[in-house]
């Protein structure tokens, strides 16, 4: 039996690639306003420092790591001074720009009345920043009181005890493989794959079900209950998928990793 579905946040309730590439925009035009050197700088480059500064930060808050892709970024220019009026501003227009998806309000609004709903996250991304305030009975974020990113079990255990039901009746819905389908299912939840670009399936691990949009949740979660796992459901109906496809660019470490809320 499924009680509650928990879902990921950016890159699956959340639209993060433009509000990133929005707060980036806005720190190179004050970073050209403040100084010629920065002319030669391009967006690529400053797309280019989360990555690079990722590796060794990876399991620090996600806004920390921001911070230090823009202090490399600004040092470009020679504004290393200007950190601070940076990150300001970048947060700032990201947040402004951060909406749901549009398949996400009618998703939610139909599966409110079947299932308690809840938002867990590793990223900067509080529903009442983004749109979506209002809308879970419990939240859990990575780093508040302590508690470790997914794929940690400690983070999946943060969420059985904010949902208040055993793990066996909680789905956890989200984009990225390991953090939301195999880090799920090892702490004993069900894990559905939201997989919007149709990229192939990973070996090793074969989700609850998985969809290519919110859209085709409801259905996905129906077909739980009558005990079918392992299914891709898409707008022409309920299909089977064979797992131990491998597949490139699934997003391992999750969207936190490729876009940098």
């Amino acid at each position: 039996m499924l009680t509650t579905v928990v879902f990921d946040a950016d890159e699956t309730l959340l639209d993060l690639r433009p509000a990133v590439t929005g707060g980036l925009v806005a720190v190179l035009d004050e970073m050209r306003r403040l100084t010629p050197a920065a002319a030669e700088v391009t967006l690529a480059e400053l797309e280019s420092d989360w990555g690079a500064v990722f590796g060794e930060l990876k399991a620090a808050p996600v806004a920390e790591i921001r911070r230090a892709a823009l202090a490399r970024s600004l040092a470009r220019a020679g504004l290393d001074d200007h950190l601070d009026e940076a990150a300001a501003l970048f947060f700032a227009r990201r947040f402004a720009l951060t909406r749901p998806f549009p398949d996400v309000p009618p998703a939610l609004a139909t599966l409110r009345d079947r299932y308690t709903l809840g938002f867990a996250t590793n990223g900067n991304s509080r529903t009442e920043r983004c749109g979506l305030a209002g809308e879970f009975a419990f939240e859990v974020y990575a780093h508040e009181d302590g508690l470790p990113k997914k794929p940690s079990p400690e983070f999946f255990a943060a969420v059985v005890a904010a949902a208040s039901v055993p793990a066996e009746q909680i789905v956890y819905v989200g984009d990225s493989w390991e953090h939301d389908v195999v880090a799920p299912q090892r702490a004993g939840l069900r894990s559905v794959w939201l997989n919007r670009q149709g990229l192939p399936r990973p070996a090793g691990c074969t989700p609850d079900a998985e969809v290519s949009s919110m859209a085709e949740l409801p259905l996905a979660l129906a077909r739980l209950h009558a005990g079918a796992g392992g299914l891709r459901v898409d707008a022409g109906g309920v299909g089977a998928v064979e797992s131990g496809v491998s597949g490139v660019g699934v997003g391992e470490g999750g969207s936190d990793v490729e876009l940098g809320g």
